[in-house]
């Protein structure tokens, strides 16, 4: 169970940014469970758009096709570090979010700057006065750019392929990798909020690290800012 919030804690947001792969989802629950804070995961609530946009046969080709049904559907985010939860309409999406569809179809929707400003009030609705983690690929620049503690994870491509590809149950780690880098392209290259480093992030190469060791260096730097 997540341990009692401290008041030092109640307000703090703490940001994390980085590509699919680098472990700031593992990472990122573990430090809200370790800390007793709540848990935003930005990245599937752009899966659960893009999984409304393909159950209702929107073209994600079209941008403006997907712009004009950006405010249609309701997302809800469960902010239990221990048991996250994602629904569309009331339908429980957190495994259909995950498959193959979706994933392929996840950044074209993303860059919609329509998804991102209708995603964008959900989640500052949810962060509200703080006492939580969230991951994302710009919640230090752009969700919550005055976080107290913000990090920007990476890791080598080959580790992240491998890690994605295990998550998966097995698939290829090489096309896995492929497809990581081909994110990464889309992500980083956008016009609305690219994927980048935020001002004043700490970066944390999780290569060499195991999920344990990483949760350390952040929970170190969430007392050193709350010190």
């Amino acid at each position: 169970m997540s341990s009692p919030v401290t008041p030092l804690l109640k307000n703090i947001v703490v940001a994390m940014d980085g590509p699919s792969g680098s472990g700031k989802s593992s990472t990122s629950r573990g430090v809200a469970a370790r800390l007793g804070l709540r848990y935003l995961d930005t990245g599937a609530m752009f899966r659960a758009m893009t999984w409304f946009m393909l159950e209702n046969d929107v073209d994600l080709t079209d941008p403006a096709a997907i712009a004009a049904r950006a405010g249609e559907p309701t997302i809800t985010s469960g902010i239990d570090p221990l048991k996250p939860t994602i629904t569309v309409d009331g339908t429980d999406v957190a495994e259909a979010i995950r498959g193959e569809a979706v994933t392929g179809g996840v950044s074209p929707v993303a860059a919609v700057p329509e998804v991102r400003a209708r995603l964008l009030q959900l989640q500052r609705d949810i962060i509200g006065e703080g006492g939580i983690v969230v991951e994302g690929r710009d919640i230090g620049s752009v969700v919550a750019p005055d976080a107290a503690v913000k990090v920007y994870m990476t890791a080598d491509p080959a580790a992240r392929a491998a890690r994605r590809a295990l998550e998966e149950g097995g698939t290829d780690a090489a096309a896995v990798e492929a497809s990581l880098l081909a994110r990464d392209k889309i992500d980083s290259g956008r016009a609305t909020a690219p994927l980048t480093m935020p001002e004043g992030a700490h970066h944390i190469d999780t290569t060499p690290y195991s999920l344990d060791e990483v949760i350390d260096q952040v929970v170190a730097l969430v007392a050193l800012a709350t010190a």
